[in-house]
């Protein structure tokens, strides 16, 4: 079960839906990356890794790191300001540069 979260920021009110599992993928027999989501449990069983939906601190941009291949910098702008969208709480808003995110309680989703 995988549960859903919306950041917003407190000054410009962008907002940001985050998944508490990722995206865990499986690879097929012909080496290509495969997603497989609740409640697929069968392919989910496969999962060899999680492609983690992150947020430049600095730059705005979204991108996923891969579990079995991580990195920490920006391929737009080359900061080292990665962070997972689930751990967006408190963190200061790339988009406005003057707001942090704060949990929206009325949005939460379970899949």
């Amino acid at each position: 079960m995988a549960e859903c979260r919306r950041f917003v920021c407190g000054r410009c009110a962008r907002a940001v839906d985050a998944w508490s599992d990722g995206n865990p993928y499986y690879v097929d027999e012909g080496g290509q990356k495969r997603y497989a989501y609740h409640p697929d449990h069968e392919n989910l069983a496969r999962c060899v890794g999680n492609d983690v939906p992150h947020l430049c601190l600095a730059c705005g941009a979204t991108t996923k790191v891969d579990s079995r291949a991580p990195r920490d910098q920006c391929r737009r702008c080359r900061a080292r300001q990665l962070v997972a969208t689930w751990d967006l709480a408190g963190r200061r808003c790339p988009y406005c540069k003057e707001g942090a995110f704060g949990e929206d309680p009325r949005v939460v989703a379970i899949s």
